[in-house]
């Protein structure tokens, strides 16, 4: 199937990379976001996220001529769907971007059409949501127009890469639209592309996130059961990797990102009286920056008037995506135990986050600090040393969360260090 413009609605971490590279491979390509900040940013040859190589792939594109953005959608050949999929408070997906896109889609709808839904989503959400509303079009999906689901699956700070380079799934409603959307993916993706149905490749999407998330769940508890039994779970988990089949994560403050964080909970709301396993490694991981807080107080004793410098927001190394992070948390829970908090995050400086002072410099959140709170594994504070760290604040007491640094150097500089899963009875 030949297709010649695609309009991709949603420009965030998967909609505008994806723009992009369709667009440097060829096609015309309408993105689409309903944030006027967005449009106004990308129109000004700007972009709002950080993701390596990704502002000069938008600019080529551009330059080419084959990417405009706006915030309505036009006739094109496909669609693609690549709008968040939070949750709300209890839990439930949060399905309105989703239907709002496709409400918007139905006037362009034409026969011969394609429309790929690429959100995360619950199990069934192409064929009982997406489908129902893309048919006020009087067009009837598997016969007029093809509709498919293809998940991302790639890594923030490589996106580009294994847009690319990684398998994709397409699951369609038919094995017409599977094979549909085979070809419009073939426009760039190297690797395999492999056809299924719709409600599998859904469920091939949360059954990998939520693979991680209960491993990183076992690791977060084995970090409890260390600090219990005075053991080093570092160590620990270096030596029990060394079995040929066991591959232990690392602990951590907890999970966040817009996928491990959320995605398991589309299967407990989905069936929650067979999630069982997974609604308990949710359950461990959403309680992890509880722990971090009694690390802190174990360190500073009464947290009231107490001034704590947090060193990252984002929810993982080296990315400036904050979306469901531990570290926001854990900074919200000191806070209302009534310590006063610092946050320094390098990659997204001064971060607009309700009721948190975030900074625009590590020296700016080390001044005044009583204690040096480590909750993201950046690459620049990998880089720190006790000298220049002492040379900085008169704080002498660290906690670690990530298992970055080494306790002897820091000791003998005269630090006071704590470390998640390193028991004080060592």
């Amino acid at each position: 199937m030949k297709f010649n413009k695609v309009c991709i609605l949603g420009l965030g971490y998967i909609g505008l990379p994806t723009a992009s590279i369709f667009a440097t491979h060829g096609l015309k390509v309408l993105g689409v976001d309903v944030n006027p900040r967005v449009i106004e940013t990308l129109q000004s040859g700007k972009i709002h996220i950080h993701e390596p190589g990704l502002g000069e792939a938008m600019q080529q594109a551009v330059q080419s001529g084959n990417l405009t953005v706006a915030n309505q959608p036009e006739p094109a050949d496909a669609f693609l769907i690549a709008v968040p999929t939070p949750f709300y408070e209890d839990k439930r997906a949060d399905m309105r971007a989703v239907s709002s896109a496709a409400e918007a889609i139905v006037p362009h709808l034409r026969q011969g059409n394609l429309v790929v839904l690429e959100s995360t989503s619950p199990p069934r959400t192409t064929v009982d949501l997406l489908l129902p509303i893309l048919e006020k079009s009087g067009l009837k999906a598997g016969i007029d127009f093809y509709i498919a689901y293809s998940p991302e699956r790639v890594l923030p700070g490589q996106i580009l890469r294994e847009l690319i380079e990684n398998a994709r799934v397409i699951g369609g409603i038919t094995p017409q639209s599977a094979q549909a959307g085979h070809d419009l993916y073939a426009t760039f993706v190297q690797g395999e592309i492999i056809q299924t149905d719709a409600t599998t490749a859904e469920m091939v999407k949360l059954m990998e996130n939520t693979y991680r998330d209960v491993n990183i769940a076992i690791a977060n508890e084995f970090s409890r059961l260390a600090d219990r039994f005075g053991v080093d779970v570092w160590e620990a988990i270096r030596l029990a990797n060394r079995h040929p089949r066991v591959k232990i994560l690392n602990p951590g403050p907890g999970v966040g990102g817009h996928c491990i964080s959320v995605d398991p909970w589309f299967f407990v709301e989905s069936a929650p009286d067979l999630a069982k396993l997974i609604l308990q490694a949710r359950q461990v991981n959403d309680s992890q920056p509880h722990f971090v807080l009694e690390l802190v107080r174990q360190s500073l004793g009464q947290l009231k008037d107490k001034k704590i410098a947090a060193l990252g927001l984002a929810y993982k190394p080296d990315v400036d995506d904050l979306r469901e992070s531990p570290a926001v948390e854990v900074i919200y829970l000191l806070q209302a135990a009534g310590a006063t908090v610092k946050a320094f995050e390098p990659f997204k400086p001064c971060a607009d986050l309700a009721d948190i002072e975030a900074v625009a410099s590590l020296e700016e959140a080390l001044a005044d600090a009583d204690l040096v709170l480590l909750l993201v594994n950046h690459t620049q504070f990998r880089a720190l040393t006790p000298a220049q760290l002492a040379s900085q604040t008169s704080a002498r007491i660290l906690v670690d969360t990530v298992g970055l640094w080494s306790e002897n150097p820091w000791r003998e500089a005269g630090f006071s260090l704590r470390r998640l899963g390193v028991s004080q009875q060592i």
